[in-house]
């Protein structure tokens, strides 16, 4: 599909709306229509304020186990230390991705630095490890998932290696500027150069599942429901464009 003019994070306007308002479910599906069937990235779930869908480019931050000789707090005296670069150069619409391999043991980040984060304009923060000051992260309107609150700085199991380069996140393969999406349920990677024509396709299908439902309530049975058959995709049609008119 050919891309339109962009506003923000290399996506397209419409691309944006749509993936703000469709489902991780739904994305879900529509990848597995496209042969992935690992997208949904496993034991993190959102630890801010509820809010609207997190969508942007994904900055990645790879972490490996941290060595007691090395991991001291001098290190983050330095400004090219991978995490603390990190913060200070996701640009903005983009989330920050961090590979922790899963360790629930330390914190990946804070309130600190994730305040930066939504200051820099940056459009969230997904970990596949903790992060601290869950009190206070709890009331940010600034997306942020993770597997759960951990007090202990990341020193204490995690060494910043390196960003922009290929990580796994929740079992999720995830390279720099996939399309990060994620709602109530949890996060969904998105292949950057599928992003435009599965957004338009899960708007589709949110419509019709919308019209289901209906049918579904009203006392139809599952069988030529839904799925749905012709006879049901005709009612659907029929349906959608009084919607149009109105």
């Amino acid at each position: 599909m050919k891309r339109t003019t962009t506003t923000i994070a290399g996506l397209a306007p419409t691309t944006l709306e749509r993936l703000r308002l469709v489902s991780t479910a739904t994305l879900t599906t529509q990848l597995f229509k496209r042969g992935l069937r690992n997208t949904f990235v496993r034991g993190v779930h959102r630890v801010s304020r509820p809010g609207p869908n997190l969508v942007g480019p994904a900055f990645t931050l790879r972490n490996i186990p941290s060595r007691e000789d090395i991991d001291q707090l001098k290190v983050f005296e330095d400004p090219e230390h991978p995490q603390r670069k990190s913060i200070e150069t996701v640009p903005p619409g983009h989330v920050l991705v961090v590979d922790c391999r899963g360790d629930t043991g330390a914190a990946s980040a804070g309130g600190i630095l994730l305040a930066r984060l939504e200051v820099r304009g940056a459009a969230g923060f997904v970990s596949d490890g903790c992060v601290r000051d869950t009190p206070e992260i709890a009331g940010m309107a600034f997306p942020v998932y993770c597997a759960g609150g951990s007090a202990p700085l990341n020193l204490v199991r995690h060494h910043a290696a390196d960003t922009q380069r290929p990580i796994g996140c929740g079992g999720v393969a995830v390279y720099p500027g996939d399309v990060i999406v994620g709602d109530g349920e949890g996060v969904v990677v998105v292949p950057a150069h599928i992003a435009d024509e599965v957004a338009v396709d899960a708007a589709e299908q949110e419509s019709l599942e919308e019209f289901v439902t209906a049918e579904i309530r009203a006392g139809r049975p599952l069988p030529g429901t839904y799925p749905p058959n012709d006879a049901t995709r005709a009612r659907y049609a029929k349906w959608r464009g009084r919607r149009a008119k109105k």
